[in-house]
């Protein structure tokens, strides 16, 4: 699962600049991750408080981005996956003026669950449905 909290000033999106935004976060992943997978997170900050060095900022977005489904295994895969992101924001941040940071954390796969259950593994037939359906449902194989 990606998760992605995106703090923005307050009003700097509209609701279907979101919606944009969200579809083209859960691109990145659509190759390989169920679509359902991705969240994405919109929390909108008025400027008194969105302090960056102690000091209140209206052009600021902070992302924070957290994966379970997938780990990166060697630095150039996190080179590659941040120079991606970096390409797929840049028109709701860079391109707007906005001054923006991210992060990603990498988080254990066996403290996930989804409707209860424990993901299959990757590329595995059963996720390989959960692609398809685009929803979580009980294994079919171990």
């Amino acid at each position: 699962m990606p998760l992605w909290r995106i703090y923005a000033p307050a009003n700097g999106y509209s609701a279907s600049e979101k919606q944009k935004f969200a579809l083209d976060i859960t691109g990145i992943y659509d190759a390989f991750l169920p679509r359902f997978y991705v969240n994405v997170l919109f929390h909108d900050v008025a400027p008194e408080s969105f302090l960056v060095g102690g000091e209140q900022r209206s052009n600021f977005v902070r992302i924070s981005i957290e994966h379970i489904a997938r780990t990166m295994v060697d630095h150039e895969s996190k080179v590659k996956f941040l120079g991606h992101v970096n390409e797929v924001i840049a028109p709701y941040v860079e391109q707007r003026g906005y001054d923006w940071e991210l992060n990603v954390q990498e988080l254990p796969f066996d403290l996930w669950r989804v409707q209860g259950l424990v993901p299959p593994g990757a590329e595995s037939a059963d996720e390989k449905r959960w692609k398809q359906e685009n929803k979580a449902s009980a294994r079919t194989h171990s």
